[in-house]
């Protein structure tokens, strides 16, 4: 039987960190993965969708070139498996990047599955490996309810490989994956339909961006449907017919499932542990990622805290220096940005008003909302929106959301404020940069 000081399942971001770290501090590792390197986020999920938006973007850009005195042709065509093509080229050359920064750093690899055989060893390929510690660092896996005709029902990991735009679409879901591939589906021409239990799109978002992100999605012709349950999915002669609740069935050539993802644990045979786990399945682990079995440590989405791809690069970072650095620390889960590649896009970092509320804070908020310069001359005007919200007691900001063009790159260089804990008079403080979106932030009154 082998033997490693840190067995890593899964090579996503996180646990692909955690191995170069531990084996940089001379640690011998080995790291097993069934799928592709870069897990969902290079592969299925932030990159792709980041291309597929900037795809979605130029059918805007030009729109708005011609108000510019751009010469564009009155009919231009989109072309989708060149779309593909180059899409699954970036991505093998990304899994090669992660394999070659595992090389590099003498980390042992094997490209299979691995699972407990008991709780000190693992099983891959049949051969027994054993770790003085194992890290779980599996990621998530798409929700798929039983519908009947779920084998012809798309998630978010298939909508990357499918041969052919489809003519029209209906998305199922109101989270951030489902609004995503609206608005992009919307862009690139298919007739979207996004279908959701709720009555208003990412709820856990500022109310008054994700209001006003329904009204410019509707405004481009994304039909929504709110407070709308599915009671199944048939195939029909269309495609698929979405049978509901609330009124007529809804019939569409291609149906995307964007209903939540969940804990990828299925195949770790956990059973064979005590391993603690939530009624989800998600790893149950101390601020340090250690479970209840002292050995055994999990990082990323299988734990289910914050599933964003910079926070299991710190939790991974944060276990290889603790266990391996002599550099005992945990990664922060508090203020961490994140940003909806909407059109126009969502961003935020640190409270609501109602978090702050219920934490006792007495709030004061400062917001504006204006059109964009870029589209002076465009019949088309979509909407900025920009909230500061600030602590009366202390001056000091509690949260900073933006909708619009540029907020992601904006709000990310914003979160160093929060993180540093700067206060309205900071801002106040700040000289702006004119004619700029960003110069709203130090100008609020």
């Amino acid at each position: 039987m082998k033997e490693y000081d840190l067995i890593v399942i899964g090579a996503g971001s996180g646990g692909v960190r955690a191995a170069r770290i531990a084996a940089s501090y001379g640690a011998k590792v080995l790291i097993a993965e069934g799928l592709n390197y870069g897990g969902t986020c290079v592969n299925r999920g932030c990159v792709p969708k980041k291309l597929f938006t900037y795809a979605a973007q130029f059918k805007n850009d030009f729109d708005t070139a011609k108000s510019y005195g751009w010469e564009v042709p009155e009919k231009i065509s989109f072309n989708w498996q060149t779309l593909i093509k180059n899409k699954d080229q970036e991505i093998e050359r990304l899994n090669n990047i992660y394999k070659s920064i595992l090389e590099k750093n003498k980390v042992d690899r094997i490209d299979s599955y691995a699972s407990f055989k008991d709780s000190e060893i693992i099983l891959i390929n049949n051969e027994e490996y054993k770790g003085k510690k194992i890290l779980i660092a599996s990621g998530g896996v798409c929700n798929k309810p039983a519908y009947t005709a779920k084998n012809k029902v798309l998630t978010s990991d298939d909508i990357f490989h499918i041969k052919k735009l489809p003519k029209d679409i209906c998305i199922l879901g109101g989270g951030y994956i489902a609004v995503e591939f609206a608005c992009i589906m919307n862009s690139l021409g298919v007739k979207t339909t996004l279908v959701y239990r709720g009555g208003r799109i990412l709820k856990s978002f500022d109310q008054d961006l994700t209001n006003l992100l329904q009204e410019e999605m509707i405004k481009k012709g994304i039909d929504i449907k709110f407070s709308t349950n599915i009671e199944d999915i048939i195939e029909s002669i269309e495609g698929l017919e979405i049978k509901v609740q609330q009124g007529l069935s809804i019939k569409s050539a291609c149906v995307l499932s964007a209903l939540g993802r969940s804990p990828n644990v299925d195949k770790l045979n956990l059973g064979k542990t005590d391993v603690k786990q939530k009624k989800n399945g998600a790893i149950i682990v101390d601020e340090f990622s250690k479970t209840n079995i002292d050995h055994i440590y999990a990082i990323g989405d299988v734990t289910d805290r914050i599933n964003l791809t910079p926070v299991a690069i710190r939790e991974g970072h944060a276990f290889a220096d603790s266990e391996f650095g002599n550099n005992k620390r945990s990664a922060s889960h508090k203020n961490v940005p994140s940003t909806v590649f909407t059109d126009p896009p969502l961003s935020t970092v640190g409270m609501t008003a109602e978090e702050a509320e219920k934490l006792g804070y007495k709030v004061k908020t400062f917001k504006t909302q204006f059109s964009p310069m870029k589209y002076t001359f465009s019949d088309k005007k979509p909407k900025i929106l920009m909230k500061l919200l600030v602590d009366e007691k202390t001056d000091k900001v509690l949260g900073i959301h933006m909708l619009g063009q540029d907020s992601p790159e904006i709000i990310q260089s914003l979160a160093i404020t929060i993180t540093a804990g700067a206060t309205k008079k900071n801002f106040d403080d700040t000289t702006a940069i004119h004619p700029t979106s960003a110069e709203e932030f130090v100008t609020l009154e």
